[in-house]
């Protein structure tokens, strides 16, 4: 019987998302089981268009596979930011700036200091680029400040909110940004992120390009299904959160985290190899691509159909958002890790999950 373990394209990456199809023609809004099954192809389904994203990022190589990874993972979370918007509801206006910051402290607090802890406990010490750290951080730390914070402090418009011509202009900076990001992690410096470690046993036999056209195809499909599925889930979720008193922020949390899921464990796992250097390549890469890309193609929406939205962030959430940075700073600052930084950084990422619930 041949073993499957080690195929690029394994049964379940296939037919989750043909299933999730099926299901969303059946319907899923009259039913509470089919509510449970559609929302757990959805996380299947997500699962299969990153496990699809990773064949075609391991056909092309590095940083580029990292890349591809983190803007797959951002597609995801622009179509269900996007796909609620449009749906209306209470947390519309709110709702991008909830799910882009969840996502950043899920990665900052939640995937970096999972993979400091457990390459801390499983090596005492490893080892990573200062320079690709500092490259990312500063990149991220500009449009953090741009699109969490400044629209507090703008007079154009009452509250945390942009006019539009200053969202048009903080999509563009954002833009810039982080395309001149990538133009160094794949140009100019494409050494930074590239680990010294370049052992031949740490990487599999690249896929064939049928096999990497293939996943395209499949990619797109899970991508589409995904965005559906989300969509008609979104009133469920809700009401849910709804239900059990938390705010509706929360709803922000659920989404970054089902989003983040399928990379968060590819980073863990990264570390537990001892493969530092590609762990923080995933998280910093996705923490820019997060906002450096949802952040323009939300705004274009908003024009386009005349939704407020609402940027800024409360002081609450201004105060963790700074310390988490500054803790990432500290910690990525050596180019070695240990556990005590994880720890930390996770304690971080427990305080503002508790201050959602708890606010």
């Amino acid at each position: 019987m041949a073993n499957n373990t080690h195929s690029p394209l394994p049964l379940w990456s296939v037919i989750l998302p043909i299933l999730a199809w099926v299901i969303y023609f059946v319907g899923v809004k009259d039913s509470l089981w089919l509510q449970i099954g559609g929302g757990a192809l959805l996380i299947g389904s997500v699962l299969s268009a990153v496990h699809h994203a990773e064949v075609v990022a391991h056909k092309v190589g590095e940083p580029f596979g990292t890349i591809i990874l983190a803007l797959a993972i951002t597609v995801i979370e622009v179509a269900l930011i996007v796909s609620l918007m449009i749906a209306g509801g209470d947390n519309a206006a709110y709702l991008a700036r909830d799910t882009v910051f969840a996502a950043i402290m899920l990665i900052l607090n939640g995937i970096l200091g999972g993979c400091l802890l457990i390459g801390g406990l499983k090596h005492h010490e490893q080892f990573f680029s200062k320079k690709s750290v500092s490259t990312a951080l500063v990149t991220l730390i500009s449009i953090l400040a741009f699109t969490l914070i400044l629209p507090n402090f703008t007079t154009t418009t009452e509250g945390p909110t942009y006019s539009p011509s200053q969202l048009v202009f903080v999509a563009f900076a954002s833009l810039v940004l982080y395309g001149a990001f990538i133009m160094v992690q794949t140009v100019r410096h494409r050494d930074y992120f590239l680990a010294d470690d370049d052992n031949p046993e740490h990487h599999a036999e690249p896929p064939s390009t049928k096999v990497a056209l293939i996943s395209l195809l499949l990619l797109v499909v899970c991508l589409g299904i995904v965005v559906l599925l989300a969509k008609a889930l979104s009133p469920t979720i809700e009401s849910m959160v709804v239900s059990a008193g938390a705010p509706l922020a929360l709803v922000g949390v659920i989404i970054a985290a089902v989003v983040l899921m399928p990379e968060g464990l590819a980073a863990l796992t990264a570390a537990s190899r001892n493969r530092l250097q590609t762990s923080v390549n995933l998280a910093l890469g996705s923490a820019l691509a997060s906002i450096g890309l949802t952040i323009p193609s939300v705004v274009i929406v908003c024009l386009m159909y005349d939704i407020n939205m609402v940027l800024g962030l409360d002081w609450k959430s201004m105060v963790l958002l700074a310390l988490s940075t500054f803790v990432v700073m500290v910690s990525l600052n050596h180019g070695r890790s240990n556990m005590l930084y994880g720890i930390v950084l996770l304690v971080n990422l427990a305080a503002y999950v508790f201050t959602v619930i708890v606010p």
